[in-house]
């Protein structure tokens, strides 16, 4: 029987398939944008310049300074950019490091926002902003950094290296996971959280064999998507504010973290949520769903070890006592000691253990 629930669509416009980016100036126009500042990593300026060229006259320049968890000194020279350039619209083209620069120019100015995704974090979906200042990862939650408008092109996926395919992808799956058991879980988001899940376990194995696989690529985007949506749609939980302190505290890498803590998460709320984690098992076509997501990590080759992303060991009572501060809601009570023993666990590379 289905319950009570509240379910709110977020009012962002999709366009997905193979080639889409070619649609470019047609969504500017939509959003009757007059100047437009492309954004993009230092690795990504080359793509950030035919971007550009795509835009012709609408093109206010490229601004390629973009870093992970969006610190506040690279958001103030953004800015002095944005409004030097009388852009009233940014094009965000990459992954969270970029599309977190859109949101928190957004925040700051209200310019609109086009999302070109080029890696499977599902940032673009959600109206969060996570800001890291004076080594501190704080997040806000609100509509006024929801893109408008989420260009997925299959093609800009291609190119995407493994290994950060299969890091991508799994921190994808953690924003399902988290949906699965959240507070405000509701059926609708459950269908995608299991759905996505489903989508990128079954496409990222077969993209590791053959980086080229177009049918598998569009899959995991696909999944992505759906994954995405489900973490800008329901809170979060333990596994989204570890990664946040671990992150922003000790400047690790988003996606390998949320690889990394993934399965040790899992299995701390194994028992607090059985339904949820059964359905993360189905989906992965596992018996155990902490185990499955372990394996699955192992299977794309990423480090599955804090201590490998460059965390010392004299950090994890730092990162323990950091994540009982202010905690999440969660199913399972916040336990220091416990913990801290996860913690450990994901530092060391251990299997999971529901303890």
């Amino acid at each position: 029987m289905v319950g009570s629930f509240v379910y709110g669509g977020l009012p962002t416009r999709v366009v997905f398939g193979s080639g889409t980016l070619a649609r470019l100036p047609d969504e500017v126009a939509r959003l009757e944008a007059r100047r437009v500042l492309v954004l993009t990593t230092p690795h990504q300026a080359v793509e950030g310049e035919r971007v550009v060229r795509l835009l012709g006259d609408l093109a206010a320049g490229v601004y390629c300074g973009a870093v992970m968890h969006t610190p506040a000194e690279v958001t103030r020279d953004a800015m002095e950019t944005l409004q030097g350039a009388g852009a009233d619209c940014v094009v965000s083209l990459g992954g969270g490091s970029t599309i977190g620069l859109g949101k928190a120019l957004a925040l700051r100015t209200g310019v609109n926002q086009i999302a070109v995704p080029t890696t499977y974090a599902g940032s673009e979906m959600t109206p969060i902003l996570g800001e890291t200042k004076d080594g501190l990862k704080t997040t806000v939650r609100t509509l006024d950094v929801l893109p408008e408008t989420v260009i997925y092109d299959v093609d800009l996926t291609l190119s995407l290296p493994v290994g950060l395919t299969g890091t991508s992808g799994i921190n994808a799956i953690a924003h399902a996971v988290e949906a699965l058991y959240a507070q405000d879980r509701n059926p609708i988001v459950s269908l995608m959280a299991e759905e996505g899940i489903r989508a990128l376990a079954a496409a990222l194995p077969r993209i590791v064999e053959r980086p080229s696989d177009a049918e598998a690529r569009a899959e995991a985007l696909y999944g992505a998507w759906l994954c995405g949506s489900c973490l800008g749609t329901v809170g979060m939980a333990l596994h989204h504010k570890l990664c946040h302190t671990l992150g922003g505290s000790f400047d690790l890498p988003h996606a390998e973290t949320h690889t990394v803590v993934l399965p040790h998460a899992a299995a701390y709320n194994s028992a607090a949520a059985p339904e949820a984690l059964a359905r993360v098992a189905t989906a992965l076509g596992v018996a155990d769903a902490p185990q499955g997501l372990f394996d699955l990590a192992g299977s794309v080759g990423a480090k599955r070890a804090l201590k490998d992303l460059g965390m010392a060991e004299a950090g994890i009572e730092q990162a323990a006592d950091l994540a009982v501060k202010n905690p999440y809601w969660n199913p399972r009570p916040v336990d220091r000691a416990a913990i801290r023993d996860l913690i450990a666990r994901a530092w060391a590379g251990d299997r999971p253990v529901a303890a």
